[in-house]
């Protein structure tokens, strides 16, 4: 068996983990705007830091509620990994897309991570959990670096 073979035609494995990593993220975003827009009464968390955090003024980001952010975000990120899987397989513009998006993503995490740990005080374990999806999908998403320079 001749392991130097890769099937160029195939589906790329890291834009599959992105697609369902951004899944992920879209139940988290849509749990957390259910509860900011308050549809969820309770909050199920575990402690009272999620609500901490949620109700804190930094929940939103220039005017918009970070779970919207979420939202776009993470849709956009799943529309172009599905795209990507076949009908857009060779296209620039998805790498770069998935790129950016896993970048971005990671980095806005980061911020917010830093918000809760430095100004907030509490952790919200959607918000790490929406974290650690952002990072797997930035992960996920560097392979994309080959695809652009080709």
């Amino acid at each position: 068996m001749d392991t130097d073979y890769i099937d160029e035609e195939a589906a790329p494995v890291n834009r599959m983990v992105i697609a369902i990593m951004a899944l992920v993220g879209l139940m988290i975003s849509v749990y957390t705007l259910l509860f900011k827009l308050g549809v969820v009464g309770t909050f199920a968390c575990g402690s009272g830091a999620c609500e901490f955090v949620q109700l804190s003024p930094f929940a939103t980001q220039l005017g918009i509620p970070v779970p919207v952010w979420g939202l776009a975000g993470y849709g956009v990120m799943l529309v172009v990994a599905v795209l990507g899987l076949n009908a857009f397989l060779h296209r620039r513009w998805v790498a770069m897309t998935l790129l950016a998006g896993g970048i971005g993503g990671f980095l806005f995490s980061a911020y917010l991570s830093y918000l809760e740990a430095y100004r907030i005080h509490a952790w919200c374990r959607w918000c790490l959990g929406s974290a650690a999806v952002a990072t797997i999908m930035f992960l996920a998403s560097l392979p994309e670096f080959r695809r652009i320079r080709q």
